[in-house]
């Protein structure tokens, strides 16, 4: 009967049952299996409530969500192709570097693809990219910008794998350069392959780019610089970040208006964050019914039979969280899966940071393949496009990722350089 259940409980989330009463149900059925009491699970709750990293949550949500609201991706766009538009294939980086910056602050690739998407792909088609490399580039570049501060994949990582939010911004970066740069020399070649004419440098753009856009610039580097350098913490962070969102906006710019505008994005914002909390709440009650059932130590055991060291356990880590890509979106693997996945690491060795960095460059890229790849649905609505033909475009971006997330893995050294810089 209990199986049955659980393929049940299953079956709905394939349906599209809110997540949150899927694990809540799952939850409780464990519960009630293991005769304990339910109430075990608002225990859970209430620790979750206490934790002092929530509350960076709703502030970089709502920073992102005023940032969007206000039209900082335009400016954003004009100063990056202002500044590096002279390049090979420049509006192509100008693009893949635009996304990155944006998604770290909306926090997700679908706020991306819908706000720069069909601006940047009308542009890199007008300026003569194919059309198949210019979706194959739009889609991807959706994602990529996930493990840039002030992400909340990242947060809400380090909340549920009790691993420092500072210490996972921190190894985050070197990564996401590096896929910048690995996805921006391709950009290059193609670039080359289309025949791009390169633009003329002008510093009367880019004067008025940065006179515009400065504003914007200035807040990733006062956030990043602020927690590498032990200023403030990541709770600091996020007020500061929101504050300066608003006062951004709605004082310098002026394109959100207090009593028309920022009521519905505080709306949006309330919705966000608590659909996220409450599955963060249910999904926590339940994970640890699971650790008390022993889940984690069987699978271990299981795994010591065939795995030999952390390599080999690495390469299997990577194929699991690949398919788990496949099945979940981020946020919920984020939420189900690291607590499982937590024990068997320390048993090989794995730095909890490093396996941060591992676990969200997997998920990343499950962004990017179906039957659950976000962006691919995502940019098919946005753009009207199958999307089989949207998989087929990304597939040379999907390829380079790979091959990022092999360094990535077995390269321990680009999460963890913050501690030798220490």
């Amino acid at each position: 009967m209990i199986v049955g259940i659980v393929i049940l409980l299953f079956a709905f989330a394939a349906l599209g049952v809110p997540l949150f009463v899927v694990l809540g149900a799952g939850s409780l059925l464990a519960a009630w299996k293991d005769s304990i009491d339910p109430a075990v699970l608002v225990v859970e709750m209430m620790r979750l409530a206490s934790s002092p990293n929530l509350m960076a949550i709703p502030l970089f949500t709502f920073t992102g969500l005023v940032l969007s609201g206000g039209g900082a991706a335009q400016r954003q766009i004009r100063l990056f192709n202002a500044l590096f538009s002279w390049m090979p294939a420049g509006l192509a980086v100008v693009s893949v570097a635009s996304c990155a910056f944006f998604t770290a602050f909306s926090g997700a690739s679908s706020v991306t693809i819908l706000a720069l998407g069909g601006l940047l792909y009308a542009m890199l088609t007008r300026e003569g990219y194919g059309q198949r490399f210019s979706l194959g580039l739009v889609t991807s570049s959706g994602s990529i910008g996930l493990l840039f501060p002030p992400s909340l994949v990242v947060l809400l990582y380090g909340i549920v794998a009790g691993v420092s939010i500072e210490q996972l911004f921190m190894a985050g970066l070197v990564p996401g350069i590096l896929l910048l740069v690995m996805l921006s020399v391709y950009c290059m070649i193609k670039g080359a392959s289309f025949g791009i004419k390169r633009q003329l440098f002008s510093w009367a753009e880019v004067s008025a780019a940065l006179r515009e856009g400065i504003w914007d610039v200035l807040m990733p580097i006062g956030i990043i610089g602020g927690m590498l350098g032990g200023i403030i913490t990541v709770t600091e962070a996020a007020t500061l970040a929101a504050a300066y969102a608003l006062l951004l906006e709605t004082v310098i710019h002026r394109t959100i208006h207090p009593l028309s505008h920022l009521p519905h994005i505080l709306t949006e914002c309330a919705i966000l964050v608590g659909s996220i909390v409450i599955i963060l709440s249910v999904a926590m009650g339940l994970t640890n019914l699971l650790i008390d059932a022993q889940l984690p130590m069987k699978v271990l055991a299981v795994m010591e039979n065939s795995v030999t060291d952390k390599l080999h356990f690495l390469l299997l880590l990577n194929l699991f969280l690949l398919a788990v890509g496949f099945f979940m979106d981020i946020f919920s693997a984020i939420m189900v899966v690291v607590p499982l996945i937590l024990p068997l690491a320390h048993r090989f060795g794995v730095d909890p940071v490093h396996l941060g960095i591992v676990f969200l460059a997997n998920l990343e890229i499950g962004y990017l393949h179906p039957p659950m790849g976000l962006n691919l649905f995502l940019a098919s609505q946005r753009f009207g496009e199958p999307i089989m033909k949207l998989f087929r475009a990304v597939l040379p971006f999907l390829g380079i990722m790979l091959i990022w997330l092999l360094l990535v893995t077995y390269v321990p050294e680009i999460s963890l350089w913050w501690r030798k810089a220490a």
